[in-house]
């Protein structure tokens, strides 16, 4: 299923979280941390100006952006859980 944001919505799927630590210490899945990086799976059209058009996106499909701890919404569309941020939810872009 293709899931489609709507104005300055992005969706992002998580970044796997790590499984051992540092040490070699395997971590169960209730201790591990959620990720605060993820891929873009699809950009919305992008925020409205206050002439009714729409700007263009900061971010692309493919992106690989870092978010805050307590971003967006979180979604399981087909099993898959997904992300749904707006745009000014993502801190930065790694490139």
């Amino acid at each position: 299923m293709n899931v489609i944001p709507i104005g300055d919505n992005i969706v992002v799927k998580r970044v796997e979280a790590e499984a051992t630590t540092g040490g070699g210490i395997v971590l169960p899945d209730a201790a591990r941390e959620k990720p605060q990086q993820g891929r873009v799976l699809s950009v919305g059209d992008g925020p409205l100006l206050p002439s009714g058009e729409r700007a263009g996106s900061e971010v692309q499909e493919g992106d690989r952006v870092v978010f805050g701890n307590y971003s967006g919404q979180e979604v399981d569309i087909d099993g898959e859980k997904l992300l749904i941020l707006r745009e000014r939810d993502v801190l930065a872009i790694l490139r």
